[in-house]
């Protein structure tokens, strides 16, 4: 085991794979502003960066339109899209790994607590985590520097030279730095080498296999 002892975890694109249900619900949730998207590759973006975030960015939306977006999207995720998802190959052995070999595990991401706990249930991969720290329905904590800072405090880690924030987007990356612990960029998920270089990643690695041996 290396310095570390704390892994923070980010849940879409570095545990599972959630792009089928994400991107069904943004196309169901553009519908209803008239938008219709026909192929759904093309809303890959909005997997990782807060959702009211990436309506604004990319289709241009108010604030205003943005938070309805996100209702709209929440109608078909949370009966539907939750579970058009898949746990990676080799995920649900890495974190019996991790945990047996002394690391404490929390889940750190932007999607609202309510769903990422009813995702990690549901994959059964709920009992390696000691706490899930996200969003709230109202929006509270949707930057992954506040979820992240949020999962420090609630769990009373002082040591933060012990702690490492897995993610595969740059979102990750950035809070990670704005809370003063190290970052490790995947390459797997929905990020890619560029985004993670620039956003000055501590540690990269292509696959589950590299994670591994970096861990353990």
């Amino acid at each position: 085991m290396n310095q570390f002892r704390y892994l923070l975890f980010d849940l879409d694109g570095t545990l599972t794979d959630p792009k089928p249900g994400i991107t069904g619900c943004v196309a169901y949730a553009l519908d209803f502003f008239g938008i219709h998207v026909k192929n759904l590759d093309t809303l890959t973006c909005f997997i990782g960066p807060p959702l009211v975030d990436s309506f604004m960015e990319y289709y241009g939306f108010s604030k205003e339109q943005a938070q309805t977006a996100c209702e709209k999207y929440r109608e078909r995720f949370s009966s539907v899209g939750l579970y058009e998802n898949h746990v990676y190959n080799g995920i649900i052995p890495l974190l019996k790994e991790l945990k047996e070999a002394g690391y404490t595990l929390i889940l750190a991401t932007s999607k609202p607590h309510i769903y990422a706990k009813q995702i990690l249930e549901y994959f059964h991969m709920e009992s390696y985590f000691s706490f899930i720290a996200g969003s709230e329905l109202d929006g509270t904590r949707n930057q992954k520097g506040s979820v992240i800072a949020y999962a420090l405090k609630m769990c009373n880690i002082t040591e933060h030279s012990k702690v490492l924030m897995i993610g595969d987007r740059k979102h990750d990356i950035l809070g990670a730095k704005e809370n003063q612990i190290a970052s490790l960029g995947v390459l797997y998920g929905y990020g890619d080498l560029a985004e993670h270089q620039a956003a000055k990643a501590d540690y990269i690695v292509k696959n589950i296999q590299e994670l591994r041996d970096f861990l353990i």
